[in-house]
């Protein structure tokens, strides 16, 4: 896995407290040795604790930011329960890896 996630582990689970996150998982390139530290961004999958529709964007949008913060680098950041592609869904059980489960 990536360095800097290990590095930033208990950042990572402050955020999460932070932001009432349920699961935060990260799949894709970070979890193999295809990661190009230069060039790749950071694939996480994430699930909230339930929170009324209003707090929503708050609670993603404050994540998003505070992870490319911490970590320097792109994120893309998908909310499990939006995946409806199997294929997609697929590919990311291959290298989805738990980083934070409340």
């Amino acid at each position: 896995m990536y360095r800097i996630i290990e590095e930033q582990r208990e950042t990572l689970k402050s955020l999460c407290a932070r932001f009432v996150v349920r699961r935060l998982e990260i799949f894709g390139s970070a979890t193999t040795d295809r990661f190009d530290p230069t060039t790749s961004d950071l694939d996480f999958l994430v699930e909230f604790e339930p929170v009324p529709p209003a707090e929503m964007a708050d609670r993603y949008f404050g994540l998003l930011e505070s992870l490319e913060d911490l970590l320097a680098r792109p994120i893309d950041l998908v909310m499990i329960p939006a995946i409806k592609n199997p294929y997609f869904l697929q590919g990311i059980e291959r290298s989805r890896t738990l980083l934070y489960a409340a």
